[in-house]
């Protein structure tokens, strides 16, 4: 796989990112610059502020730094201004200047694996007002660990009318996009062929009958009972902490007999996944299928099935265990939404910086303590 290709990207470059964001306060209520208010948000949040009042608090410890490049001739924005703005910002154009951002410092590679899935903000919910909680749907890049963009799900729908949006924001050509079971649906196949991209589709009770066509023909393949089908297998073995996980993949052409082959935009293959796992010496086994457009490869398959694990341990977790997602009671307006987008920006930001070994919880507090190491995350 090729290089990530990058560009240097100074302070006030970040800052035109969010130039074209509409401020809809009316004038009166526009003291503070719309710009500062994001930008101290941004680095706060870095920082490890989870909220307007961390927000402002930063704000003020570091005014004469952020004066720098910020014109705060008014002071730093109090705690409710912070809440207010970011529960009227309208989110999908907050949405596109985190996208503006990618497209700035991220080129993807061929073969690049892109994973599309859906994450709950728990706390958003309001029942006293019969609001849900809302959910975010994010593409994330999964060999360079960054998001690449989001959108909320729409009130009274699902995951698969928020997928489609996502993909339409993002150049995928040459990429692998991945997605759950719940996202296995023909349109959403049709449209990343129609992207130029690759697909890898999990295949379970949605799709019943075209699952148990899968799961017979893998059997049998895996038995050595079929010919004249191109079969790839490969294996991975890991091990660490007291815990064995073995997993074996086959990847095979797709037959023709498959209910609605056709159907599906460029179905070329069908993988299989048994993931054996012993911790402790109890020993648990699991079988997953898969619908792909891919050439027979069953490493490229398997790195494909793996890869997309990463936007659930390497971004999900850290935003709810790291940045506190779950937890955060913001919900008035859109506020949670925009919320969510800094909380994605900012750890793209300290993902992207490679001047620091250590994870992203020491990275928040050196940024914290050291506004040299802030600036330099605020460049990489």
């Amino acid at each position: 796989m090729a290089p990530l290709m990058s560009r240097e990207i100074s302070i006030p470059k970040m800052i035109e990112c969010f130039s074209d964001l509409s401020d809809p306060r009316i004038d009166r209520c526009k003291r503070h610059k719309l710009i500062d208010i994001i930008v101290i948000g941004l680095c706060a949040m870095i920082c490890g502020a989870e909220g307007p009042t961390g927000m402002t608090a930063f704000g003020k410890a570091k005014k004469n730094w952020l004066m720098q490049f910020l014109d705060l001739s008014h002071g730093v924005p109090s705690h409710d201004t912070f809440g207010r703005v970011l529960s009227v910002i309208e989110p999908g154009e907050f949405e596109q200047c985190l996208l503006k951002w990618v497209n700035e410092q991220v080129s993807l590679s061929k073969g690049e694996v892109v994973a599309l899935d859906g994450k709950t903000l728990r706390g958003s919910h309001n029942k006293a007002q019969g609001q849900e909680s809302i959910e975010i749907v994010s593409a994330w890049a999964a060999s360079q660990r960054l998001t690449l963009g989001q959108t909320k799900v729409a009130d009274n729908s699902n995951e698969i009318t928020a997928v489609p949006e996502v993909l339409a924001t993002l150049n995928v050509e040459g990429c692998v996009v991945t997605v759950d079971a719940m996202n296995c649906q023909k349109t959403i196949a049709a449209q990343i062929r129609k992207q130029k991209a690759d697909y890898v589709l999990a295949l379970k009770g949605n799709h019943k009958h075209l699952r148990d066509q899968v799961a017979e023909f893998l059997n049998s393949v895996r038995e050595d009972r079929t010919v004249g089908f191109n079969i790839s297998t490969y294996q991975t073995v890991d091990g660490e902490h007291g815990r064995i996980e073995n997993r074996r993949y086959w990847h095979v052409t797709a037959p023709d007999f498959l209910p609605e082959k056709s159907a599906w935009q460029d179905l070329n293959s069908v993988g299989m996944v048994e993931s054996t796992r012993e911790i402790n010496g109890q020993v648990t086994k699991e079988i997953r299928y898969y619908l792909s457009s891919l050439p027979v490869n069953a490493e490229v398959f398997g790195n494909a099935v793996r890869a997309h694990w990463g936007i659930e341990n390497s971004c999900h977790w850290m935003l709810d265990v790291v940045f506190r997602e779950d937890q955060c009671r913001i919900r008035i307006g859109n506020a949670a939404e925009n919320m969510s987008t800094l909380r994605r920006l900012s750890l793209n930001l300290l993902r992207r910086d490679k001047t620091e070994k250590g994870g992203i919880q020491i990275k928040r507090l050196k940024a914290a303590l050291d506004e040299d190491y802030l600036r330099r995350i605020l460049n990489s």
